[in-house]
């Protein structure tokens, strides 16, 4: 008896921790077909995404625009929402506010299914680009040191602590950042760390850059937009196991 109802104990957890680490993958509820249409075509007068964050939804660096593709379902849903109620202001393009005002919920949740439908593999940025667009870059070693072990010293919590593994994400709060175009990672990391960006939860992300400095910031931007999502020996990411 006793074993009976460990053994139903653990099948639950584990179900618990399958669905946590499947996320936001297999969790969203938008139509990704209408998602593509307005992501391809625009709606109305809310022009097309791929006009600034590519065809591939793998962002512009030149744009300062982010990567969109493989990202969380519902962090996409609430970003789009935190626009169009103004609880985060587009200071990039200063198109995004009008934009997610012009869609309906639906059509939000939708564009949100789209993008997490696409390709989650790692496309890092060109850094011979950044640097011709005149960023500086940073030391990647030192990047990834933050990344996986932060500086406590200076109060500064590793990326790894939410975002997971080499910032591959962590849903349904906390999106991917490995991968993420260099230049948007330089310039939020600077949003969070002077407040005019303030839809983090809980204002974790506030409570970290804070402490940041310039070449903190390029440091780890460096290494997250090139860290690979798979460890050392598995070729495998949690949460991207087809569901039967």
């Amino acid at each position: 008896m006793h074993f009976i109802i460990k053994a139903s104990a653990v099948a639950t957890l584990f179900a618990a921790s399958a669905a946590f680490a499947s996320g936001d993958s297999h969790g969203s509820h938008g139509n990704i077909e209408n998602g593509k249409t307005i992501f391809m075509n625009g709606k109305g007068d809310v022009p097309a995404c791929n006009s600034c964050h590519g065809k591939d939804g793998m962002g512009d660096d030149a744009m300062g625009t982010p990567r969109l593709a493989g990202q969380g379902y519902s962090y996409i849903v609430k970003q789009l929402e935190d626009f169009a109620t103004d609880k985060r202001m587009d200071t990039t393009m200063f198109i995004m506010n009008t934009n997610a005002k012009g869609l309906t919920s639906e059509d939000r949740m939708d564009v949100a299914a789209y993008v997490n439908s696409l390709s989650k593999d790692l496309v890092s940025s060109d850094m011979a680009q950044v640097k011709e667009l005149g960023n500086p870059v940073g030391v990647r070693h030192l990047g990834k040191s933050i990344v996986m072990y932060g500086a406590t010293d200076r109060g500064i919590t590793s990326c790894y602590s939410c975002h997971g593994y080499n910032g591959r994400g962590s849903a349904r709060v906390y999106p991917m950042i490995g991968g993420q175009k260099y230049v948007y990672l330089t310039n939020q990391l600077k949003k969070w760390r002077d407040g005019s960006r303030a839809n983090d939860p809980m204002g974790q992300m506030r409570a970290v850059a804070k402490n940041l400095t310039d070449e903190d910031i390029n440091n780890v931007a460096t290494y997250l937009t090139s860290a690979p999502r798979t460890t050392v020996g598995n070729a495998r990411v949690p949460g991207d196991f087809p569901m039967h």
